[in-house]
């Protein structure tokens, strides 16, 4: 558990440097925001911080810890504290059926089969689709299976829900359904985006680039200096455009 001063997101200088390559470089966030943008342009680290906040990779240095809980040493602990839900649900989905993928989770939690079935249901009937139990999963469609992959992640009920770019490739109304469901959540969402507007009422904004920490704070003056630099490097790449 989590000391009175402890915050429910507790990341300390870390760095993330596969086959020695620095992705991430000294980031740091401690938060109790119950809505937290990660913005940044492609390349600057941003899935490879959603990996490590979610646990599924390891920061080379510093500390990473959910609810007091570090989510690359605990997994078990862990995926009751931090869930993921990927921008293509494929790279998530394991089992044929929906009552099996749900499952998944609840069992590497330590969850008897009984007690599993019970969070199935719970989840199924929660979202009104408990017809869905049987069904094969590869016969969704993208938005119906992304819908699949959260409820995966809320049966394990989570503090922490990480987005990674989730609505790519969503058609509008399937995105809007899922902000719709993601915006009833009291659970916290660290909202990972290229796009400023997805998280411009949000508590608290991290701006990457290039792997470490921009700016961050309020969503209005970090998102106003985001977009300012954006269209610095647009107009420069213009510029170099009309020269070549």
């Amino acid at each position: 558990m989590t000391s009175p001063t402890s915050p429910l997101i507790d990341l300390t200088k870390v760095s993330y440097t596969p086959a020695g390559v620095a992705v991430l470089r000294d980031v740091s966030l401690q938060s109790d925001a119950k809505r937290i943008g990660i913005v940044g342009r492609n390349g600057s680290g941003k899935t490879s911080f959603a990996r490590v906040l979610s646990g599924l990779v390891a920061a080379d240095d510093g500390q990473v810890r959910i609810n007091g809980i570090d989510v690359s040493r605990d997994r078990r602990r862990a995926i009751g504290a931090v869930g993921i839900l990927f921008q293509n649900p494929d790279h998530q989905i394991i089992f044929p059926t929906v009552e099996e993928e749900i499952a998944f989770g609840l069992h590497q939690m330590g969850q008897s089969k009984a007690e599993a079935a019970r969070g199935v249901a719970a989840i199924l009937g929660q979202f009104d689709k408990r017809h869905w139990a049987q069904a094969s999963i590869h016969q969704l469609s993208q938005g119906q299976r992304q819908l699949v992959c959260l409820m995966a992640v809320l049966a394990m009920q989570p503090r922490v829900l990480v987005l990674d770019e989730p609505f790519a490739g969503l058609d509008i109304p399937t995105r809007m359904h899922l902000e719709r469901v993601l915006a009833g959540l009291e659970l916290t969402l660290v909202h990972i985006t290229h796009d400023p507007a997805a998280v411009a009422d949000y508590d608290h904004i991290l701006w990457l680039e290039r792997g470490e920490v921009a700016q961050q704070g309020a969503a209005r003056p970090v998102l106003r200096s985001f977009e300012m630099r954006m269209r610095e490097l647009g107009a420069s790449d213009d510029l170099s455009n009309l020269a070549g």
